[in-house]
């Protein structure tokens, strides 16, 4: 059955008055009267500033999508508005919503993250009051049939709330390009708004992402366009604005959709164009001036394709330009349009895992804990002259002899293993144990060399819970990783029975499941984990204090997410503010000082002291 669903635009507060509306709808409406669309069109939703997820509800409609600005921007309009965030009155409809921004945002989305319920990963909405949800950052979740992904914020913001990050935008490509599903923040088209009011990185993305519905608030106007055609697509996309609730012109606020799966329609429905259909709106008109034209150009550039070699070297020519996209997927829907090169043998290289940055940049800037290749697989792609004696344990991060290795963060060296605080540690007792030898995985070892881990592990282990914590160890094992580097983080005893369901919540939410074993040893739990290892494709495990085991062998090309342990454990631990290491980085004399913190700590309990 295809979802029901009501879309509002800016509510600015007025959650009485939409409320209201929406309740008499129900009353006085069926479903049929209420559709403006009824034709058969599948959909990808497309919502500005929102895509949110649906749930069950009793009453005609499944729930209530509200695009622009959900917080009043005047505290006249706040009392009313505390009515149904603190629960005095009722959210008749789930309702779910992105547009973080306005008053009181920031004091009422900081309590929101901090509760319990909503830790760890949330893609689907975390819970401001009973049926009322909150979409944060960038996601993917399935409704019905429907694969939908969604961005929260804008271009900017003078707050913590309400802003998208390249990063977002990154993340949502990825997620698109993995369900085939394309979902971003809108533009309204230019014979309704100055086209100064767009967002030149949503309309790029709008156009590579195709969506089958574009639903937008934020200009005051109700305004449903045309269909219009997509470049290298069969589908057209429907673009409706909505108004603000309660506006003086009495336009267009509410509206309703009824959309088909796109995996239940067949291909001449799916391909259906309305005799009204027109060109893409977002292309640059025939009448714009040359100087327009590149201006739009260089800023579309500069946001749509992430690396641009030529404006970090000064005198670099087109040819040292690479399209990331083209570098990434193997495909770039610009075609021979793109002003970036699309490289073959670069396209080669991040196939074999080689880091993006090295690549494209020549250089990486993320440090130890990026998880891909810093060495080139053949001397030909090289982009940056390297000296005779370069070789592999001087191009990483966690050789000892590798004048990149960060030794301030050491703070045990054994016979095969080195242990070291990471860059950004998620918590200040936060432990990598690595192998001396530069060595893919820790489930590779020699039987000397699994035997000094194991005292390692527990060394880790007798530490944390003289503190009243317990260790939990995670490792990815794949092809992007090129050095070893097994995690350990403390959690405290009194959560750590909730670490089997978080980890599988988690999983689930991004499509995969986790195997879970259960060893009464240890060293029972990596002999399962060795025999499971497939190098061909690759694992990513979890062994927990009581001794479980979790394990996801890696299907071939999986992109699996690289700090997936790190985010859960910042879920559980209520710190998803440092769920990205990023977020986290210290300067190198507060990295020392917690170093030789750890060491005083770890003194007594080291294998090797």
């Amino acid at each position: 059955m295809a979802p029901r669903i009501l879309l509002c635009g800016d509510p600015l507060g007025r959650l009485s008055q939409l409320f209201k509306r929406v309740q008499s709808v129900f009353l006085s409406l069926s479903l049929s009267q209420y559709l403006s669309h009824s034709d058969s069109v599948s959909p990808r939703f497309l919502i500005q500033v929102q895509f949110l997820q649906v749930s069950k509800s009793a009453g005609p409609f499944d729930a209530l999508l509200c695009v622009g600005q959900f917080f009043p921007d005047s505290p006249e309009l706040l009392d009313e508005f505390l009515d149904y965030i603190e629960g005095r009155a009722q959210v008749p409809i789930p309702t779910y919503f992105t547009g973080d921004y306005g008053v009181a945002a920031p004091k009422i989305l900081s309590a929101t993250s901090r509760k319990a319920e909503n830790q760890g990963f949330k893609m689907d909405g975390l819970e401001v009051s009973n049926n009322l949800f909150w979409l944060r950052g960038s996601g993917k979740f399935s409704l019905q049939g429907l694969s939908v992904v969604y961005l929260s914020g804008r271009q900017s913001s003078d707050s913590q709330f309400g802003k998208y990050s390249q990063d977002d935008v990154d993340a949502l490509r990825a997620l698109a390009e993995e369900s085939g599903v394309r979902a971003a923040e809108s533009d309204i088209p230019a014979d309704v708004s100055d086209s100064s009011c767009s967002d030149f990185t949503v309309s790029e993305l709008v156009k590579e992402v195709k969506p089958r519905y574009h639903i937008a608030g934020s200009m005051g106007v109700f305004y449903a366009r045309e269909p219009y055609l997509n470049a290298d697509s069969n589908h057209v996309t429907r673009f409706l604005g909505l108004a603000h609730v309660g506006n003086k012109n009495k336009q267009k606020f509410l509206h309703a959709l009824s959309p088909t799966p796109t995996s239940i329609m067949s291909p001449s429905e799916l391909g259906a164009k309305p005799p009204n259909t027109t060109l893409c709106p977002y292309n640059l008109k025939e009448g714009a001036t040359e100087s327009k034209k590149r201006s739009i150009e260089s800023d579309s550039d500069s946001q749509y394709w992430r690396y641009d070699v030529s404006k970090r070297q000064k005198n670099g020519s087109e040819g040292e330009k690479l399209c990331f996209k083209f570098v990434c997927s193997g495909s770039c829907p610009r075609g021979e349009s793109c002003h970036f090169q699309h490289n073959a043998e670069a396209r080669e290289q991040c196939r074999r895992g080689v880091c993006l940055d090295l690549i494209i940049k020549g250089k990486c800037e993320k440090g130890p804990e990026c998880s891909y290749k810093h060495e080139f697989q053949d001397e030909n792609i090289q982009r940056k002259p390297r000296s005779e004696n370069a070789n592999r344990s001087r191009e990483c991060w966690f050789c000892l002899s590798s004048p990149s290795v960060e030794s301030h963060l050491i703070v045990s060296v054994g016979e095969s293993f080195y242990c070291a605080l990471p860059k950004g540690s998620l918590v200040d007792d936060h432990i990598l144990i690595i192998p001396i030898e530069h060595l893919p995985n820790t489930l590779v070892l020699s039987p000397e060399g699994e035997s000094e881990l194991g005292k390692y592990k527990n060394g880790l282990r007798n530490c944390y819970q003289s503190q009243g914590n317990d260790a939990v160890f995670f490792e990815l094992v794949s092809k992007r990783v090129s050095h070893a580097n097994l995690q350990v983080v403390p959690v405290p005893s009194s959560r750590a029975r909730l670490l089997p369901n978080i980890f599988s919540l988690a999983a689930e939410k991004l499509g995969f499941k986790l195997v879970t074993k259960k060893f009464s040893d240890s060293s029972d739990g990596r002999k399962y984990l060795q025999k499971e290892y497939d190098a061909a494709l690759g694992l990513f495990y979890v062994e927990l204090p009581d001794g479980t085991v979790l394990s996801h062998t890696l299907e071939e090309n999986e992109v699996f997410p690289a700090q997936f342990g790190r985010e859960v454990l910042a879920g559980l631990l209520k710190i998803p503010d440092r769920a990205d290491w990023r977020n986290c980085k210290i300067s190198q004399e507060g990295e020392a000082k917690l170093a030789e913190e750890f060491k005083k700590q770890f003194q007594e309990f080291d294998p090797c002291q």
